[in-house]
């Protein structure tokens, strides 16, 4: 079921950064194990900072792997983000390393999600089936996929990846180009018709850029990250003094 929300991205892998971004109104953070040296300690420590200010903690794990997405999730994450899913196949593959059995094929630990095995049966029988799962879209067979994917239960949606989806069709960045385009609009129209979230990241840190996204239909936003936050603050005030 589509929400409106706002969240960041998270790269750097001490506390303090989700304690200081926890402090600003965020839906959720997202805690990025893909394009970071964010270890899986530091992704559990993240989580609970994330989650002792009332937010929601996704993580975006490296790949569509079931190890991976298991010890995130038994380290008490509400999300997860997988990237680069490419077929019904792969999206299934995800469904299914997101749930215990009979559903899926989540193998079953306990750890801080479980609260270390003193909460298993409250954890099974309520977040463990709200676990919310979205994929990334990022690769031209996805797009030309998209609709078998997106209609498949057990995804609560979907998130753009121009960077990746322009390079898998040998045009990274060039989000000009007349197929490019065409690819990205397909993808805006399909998503829009599902009742799922339609997610993209806005890596500025203009707020505007937000609300422009919020205009075309995007309702899962990833404002920014740490670093960019960082170091755009440490740029706008140096360059008035030097």
């Amino acid at each position: 079921m589509k929400q409106n929300t706002i969240g960041s991205w998270i790269t750097l892998g001490h506390p303090s950064i989700a304690e200081i971004m926890g402090n600003f109104k965020f839906d959720w953070l997202c805690v990025d194990m893909e394009h970071s040296a964010i270890d899986f300690f530091e992704a559990q420590q993240l989580i609970a900072t994330i989650q002792s200010k009332g937010i929601k903690a996704y993580v975006r794990v490296g790949e569509n792997n079931s190890r991976i997405i298991k010890r995130v999730l038994d380290s008490g994450a509400d999300g997860i983000i997988v990237p680069m899913v490419k077929n019904k196949e792969e999206a299934l593959d995800a469904i299914s390393s997101v749930n215990y059995p009979p559903i899926g094929t989540r193998g079953v630990g306990l750890a801080r999600a479980q609260d270390y095995g003193l909460s298993f049966e409250k954890y099974k029988n309520n977040k463990a089936k709200n676990i919310e799962l979205i994929i990334q879209i990022e690769h031209i067979e996805a797009i030309n996929n998209l609709e078998e994917i997106i209609s498949l239960d057990g995804l609560d949606g979907t998130f753009i990846g121009p960077y990746d989806l322009s390079a898998s069709m040998g045009k990274p960045g060039e989000f000009e180009d007349k197929e490019v385009v065409e690819a990205l609009n397909k993808y805006k129209k399909i998503a829009l018709e599902n009742d799922k979230n339609i997610g993209i990241h806005v890596i500025s840190p203009d707020y505007n850029d937000v609300l422009t996204k919020k205009k075309e239909g995007y309702n899962f936003i990833a404002f920014s990250s740490d670093i960019i936050f960082l170091a755009d603050t440490i740029k706008n005030n140096m360059s008035n003094l030097k």
